[in-house]
């Protein structure tokens, strides 16, 4: 869950109504063709690195212009060897406005031009039609799942309904109770899996989840009740039907035999009839992605998009039923479903590889999973810490940075938390009070106000790099969509906690979407719960509407 990553983060208020006026599009037009535009980003990012390697030559008394260059390949990229890092010890001396300039330059490479954003727009679009389409859907990226969702929370939903949440090495009961005028009673455990049961069979996985549904509706007072239950599942899902998901594979530490290629619902269900003591329907399985659109949804309704940006990153989206090639249901006569993008596998066929940098790759090949995922590791909060940190580290060894001098913890991958990135923002321009505190417990005793400025300049390159590549994939599901009005249910740590990006989104989003569109970013409250008890809401609102046909 988010919370383990990032609960020591401050909570810095956020504005979840950003209303976004009318923009224009420079020419994105409802049906954009398939073949993907190319322009000349690729080259873009190359252009600063003569004038960082001038900056640098001019700091040093290096003998030759070359032996600086060396250490700045082009795309603007830090020497990678201890011996390049070694010519660079000179820069110690720097000015504080030498250091500041070569920061600034070698950042560049952080930094999405408004061409390389529209550029990545179409590549999106792109992979997202690949995904819809039965034909390409095997070798997409995006996979675009169909998630059966037809119907959107109207307020109407009454009654007590369980969630439960499964993501991690602990999952959560819950019961809310919702009641008229948007109104809601919610009571929730967390339970923990020990770790001979994530690695052990299916069945002891599915029989202490039985046991802890048991627990909790006696604790609750309503062991005896039958109540319908939604299921968030947040492991890779492909759904065949609104209550049938087969799992494609565990990820987050988990090893259960017998559950890959199977049905985790009826895996669910047959534990719950093993014990045989409590009456549970489980109504919908989904992602925590679906949860927050309709936890929003509930509230709003205008909400059609649902958005985390946490420790991972993904967005579902309302599409048109016959652009969902996937969508097999018989008889269906409503015109809309619910798909899944799974974005965060965008770029795993190289779309991103004229925006990535060293950096990134460094992140990838040293991941549990290299290759995979690509969007999601320049987005999310499991990354954008350790980003951060190997930029200083190229930094410190170059001598640019805190005289050259480092720490035990600045050298040790995934000691910089990501909450440090948001608490070095959220200093007031000019002060350094967080930045110093995260210097403190990173070992750094030496700063300068200039090392500070210049380390929260490199923070805002990474998130701003971060909120623009959302911004581009909600940017381009809003046009895809093309309806007046829009809502996005956003939630997780990033967005939540970092200080600065609502407002890049909402300035970003703006320049992207097409003219007469508008949009709010909504901030989601408990996605992944009380979005998947609204799902089984609306799953027995529809049966009882069905039933009276």
């Amino acid at each position: 869950m988010d919370q383990e990553l990032n609960g020591a983060m401050r909570s810095v208020s956020i504005n979840s109504n950003g209303l976004a006026a009318t923009p224009h599009l420079n020419g994105h037009s409802k049906d954009e063709p398939d073949n993907v535009r190319r322009v000349a980003a690729e080259g873009a990012l190359s252009a600063s690195a003569s004038d960082a390697a001038s900056a640098v030559s001019k700091a040093t008394n290096a003998s030759t212009a070359a032996a600086a260059a060396r250490a700045i390949p082009a795309a603007a990229s830090f020497a990678s060897t201890a011996t390049e890092a070694a010519s660079l010890s000179g820069l110690a001396g720097a000015s504080d406005a030498e250091k500041k300039k070569m920061v600034h330059e070698l950042c560049q490479q952080l930094l999405l031009t408004d061409e390389q954003v529209q550029e990545l727009c179409y590549r999106i679009l792109h992979e997202i039609r690949r995904g819809l389409a039965k034909d390409t859907h095997p070798k997409a990226n995006v996979k675009c799942f169909v998630t059966y969702v037809q119907d959107l929370p109207n307020g109407d939903e009454r009654g007590k309904f369980l969630a439960l949440d499964l993501g991690g090495t602990n999952f959560r009961v819950l019961l809310i109770h919702l009641q008229e005028n948007n109104d809601f009673q919610m009571e929730s455990r967390i339970y923990a899996i020990p770790q001979h049961i994530m690695i052990g069979s299916g069945t002891q996985l599915f029989d202490h989840i039985a046991e802890c549904l048991s627990n909790f509706m006696a604790e609750h007072n309503v062991y005896a009740e039958r109540l319908p239950l939604g299921f968030t599942f947040s492991f890779p899902l492909r759904q065949l039907g609104l209550t049938c998901g087969l799992l494609e594979t565990w990820t987050k530490g988990f090893n259960c035999a017998g559950v890959v290629n199977e049905d985790v619902v009826q895996l669910l269900k047959d534990a719950i009839a093993r014990r045989g003591d409590v009456q549970i329907d489980v109504c919908a399985i989904l992602n925590d992605t679906t949860g927050t659109l309709m936890s929003c949804a509930w509230k709003n309704h205008h909400c059609r998009i649902g958005l985390i940006v946490g420790t991972g990153s993904n967005a579902c989206y309302v599409e048109r039923v016959e652009e969902a090639e996937l969508f097999d249901a018989q008889g269906n006569r409503k015109p809309h479903v619910l798909i899944n993008t799974e974005w965060g596998a965008f770029g795993d066929n190289g779309a991103l590889d004229f925006v990535r940098t060293e950096f990134d790759q460094d992140i990838d090949s040293h991941s549990i999973n290299p290759g995979k995922q690509t969007f999601e590791k320049m987005i999310s909060g499991m990354y954008m810490g350790e980003l951060v940190r190997l930029v200083l580290v190229k930094m410190t060894h170059a001598g640019i940075l805190f005289k050259g001098q480092d720490s035990e913890v600045l050298n040790t991958r995934g000691l910089f938390f990501t909450k440090y990135v948001s608490e070095i923002e959220a200093d007031e321009p000019g002060t350094f009070t967080n930045c110093r505190l995260v210097f403190e417990e990173l070992g750094l005793t030496n700063a300068t106000d200039g090392d500070c400025a210049n380390v929260r300049y490199i923070c805002e390159c990474v998130s701003k790099r971060a909120a623009h590549l959302v911004s581009a994939g909600i940017a381009t599901l809003i046009n895809k969509m093309d309806e007046p009005h829009v809502t996005v249910g956003v939630d997780g740590s990033v967005y939540r906690f970092h200080p600065k990006f609502h407002n890049l989104m909402v300035e970003k989003i703006t320049k992207l979407i097409k003219p007469g569109i508008t949009f709010d970013l909504m901030l989601s409250e408990d996605g992944s719960g009380r979005g998947a008890a609204l799902v089984a809401a609306v799953a027995c609102r529809e049966d009882i509407v069905n039933s009276k046909k």
